[in-house]
C-alpha cells in the first residue's frame, strides 16, 4: 500500500493537461440538485431477497434478511434521505444492518453519514477510508474534493478479501487492486449468484480510470479478468451505473481493455502523447460500443506512464 505522503506526490506529478475533463457520472460542485426536485428511485427485484436501487448516485443493492438490511454502497450525498426512506420501506427495512462501499466515489459513498447515523456499519477496503479521509484534488474534474466528516468514514476496512452470513445468506468480498481506483471491491452473492464489482464494469461508456486515486489500466484488465473467473453465464451482475450485466458483458471490457492497453502502450513506445493517440483515432474498432474515447485515452495514458516500469517489463 502506498503511504499517504506517497499518494500525495503521485497527485502532485500529475497535474497537466486534463483540467477541465468531467467525470460523466459525478456532477460537478455546485449542481446537486436537493432530493425533493429528483425524480423517484426505482426498485428492482434480482430475487426474492436482493433489489437493485436505481437512481440515487450510483447503483446500490439491498439485501433483506431477519437482521434487516444490507447495502453495497449508500448513493450520492443529496439522495441519502431518499435511499434510507426508500430502504425503510423494504421488508425488514426498519434496521439497516451494514454498508459495503466498492470505493471511495461521492455517488458511491455519499450516503454514507447518513446511514451511520441510522446505525449501520460501513465496511470497505482500508484505501477508500484513506481517500475519504484526506483533501483530494481530481485532475480531471479539475476539482478538489474536501476530506469526510468522521460519521461518513466506514467502521470497518480490510486489505485482501473477507467472508460472512447475512440472514443465513453467504457473501464473499475482496479487493480489486489498482483498477478504477485503488480501493475497488467487489461483493458476491454467491447463493444468489449476483455480484457488484462497483464500477470496475462500465456499461454504455468507456469505464473511468481514476489514475488520481492511482487507478490504471493494467489493473482494470487484471480486475475484470479475475471476476470473470470467479462467474459463470447465468450469474447477474450489477455495474456501479447502468442496467444489470452478464459474465459476456465483463469479458467483452476485458478484451476491449487488454487490447487498448497493448495498443496505447506502444504508442507511447513510439513518442505519441495524448493529443497524437486521440488524432490517430486509436481506439476506432471499440468506439461504436463505448462511445467517445477522449477521457479513456487521456486517463489510460496517465496511468501508463504511471506504471511504465512494469509495462517496460511486459514487451
Amino acid at each position: 500500500m502506498r503511504s499517504m505522503s506517497g499518494r500525495r506526490q503521485f497527485l502532485k506529478t500529475l497535474v497537466g493537461g486534463a483540467a477541465g475533463l468531467s467525470l460523466p457520472y459525478l456532477r460537478p460542485a455546485g449542481a446537486l440538485a436537493h432530493a425533493r426536485h429528483e425524480p423517484p428511485l426505482t426498485v428492482t427485484p434480482l430475487t426474492d431477497r436482493l433489489v437493485v436501487i436505481s437512481g440515487a448516485g450510483g447503483n446500490v443493492v439491498a439485501l433483506t434478511g431477519p437482521q434487516g438490511v444490507l447495502l453495497v454502497d449508500s448513493g450520492s450525498p443529496e439522495r441519502s434521505q431518499d435511499l434510507l426512506d426508500t430502504v425503510a420501506a423494504l421488508p425488514g427495512g426498519h434496521t439497516l444492518h451494514t454498508v459495503f462501499n466498492t470505493h471511495w466515489h461521492w455517488d458511491h459513498t455519499g450516503g454514507n453519514e447518513r446511514m451511520r447515523k441510522a446505525g449501520a456499519r460501513i465496511i470497505a477496503h482500508e484505501n477508500t477510508r484513506l481517500w475519504l479521509g484526506t483533501q483530494i484534488w481530481v485532475e480531471w474534474q479539475n476539482r478538489t474534493y474536501q476530506p469526510r466528516p468522521q460519521q461518513a468514514l466506514p467502521t470497518e476496512t480490510f486489505y485482501t478479501s473477507g467472508k460472512m452470513t447475512f440472514g443465513g445468506e453467504p457473501i464473499e468480498y475482496g479487493y480489486l487492486e489498482e483498477a478504477h481506483t485503488d480501493g475497488d471491491i467487489y461483493v458476491y452473492f454467491r447463493g444468489q449468484n449476483v455480484l457488484v464489482p462497483g464500477c470496475v464494469l462500465s456499461v454504455g461508456s468507456y469505464p473511468i480510470i481514476d489514475y488520481c486515486t492511482d487507478g490504471w489500466l493494467g489493473g482494470m484488465s487484471a480486475a475484470t479478468q479475475k471476476l470473470a473467473g470467479m462467474i459463470d453465464e447465468k450469474t447477474r451482475i450489477v455495474p456501479g451505473v447502468g442496467p444489470v450485466q452478464s459474465k459476456a458483458d465483463l469479458l467483452a471490457e476485458h478484451a476491449m481493455l487488454a487490447d487498448l492497453q497493448n495498443v496505447i502502450w506502444r504508442l507511447m513506445l513510439k513518442g505519441q502523447g495524448i493529443p497524437d493517440i486521440i488524432a490517430a483515432h486509436a481506439t476506432r474498432k471499440h468506439d461504436p460500443k463505448w462511445g467517445n474515447p477522449d477521457l479513456f485515452i487521456h486517463s489510460a495514458y496517465r496511468s501508463l506512464y504511471a506504471h511504465c516500469r512494469e509495462m517496460r517489463g511486459a514487451v
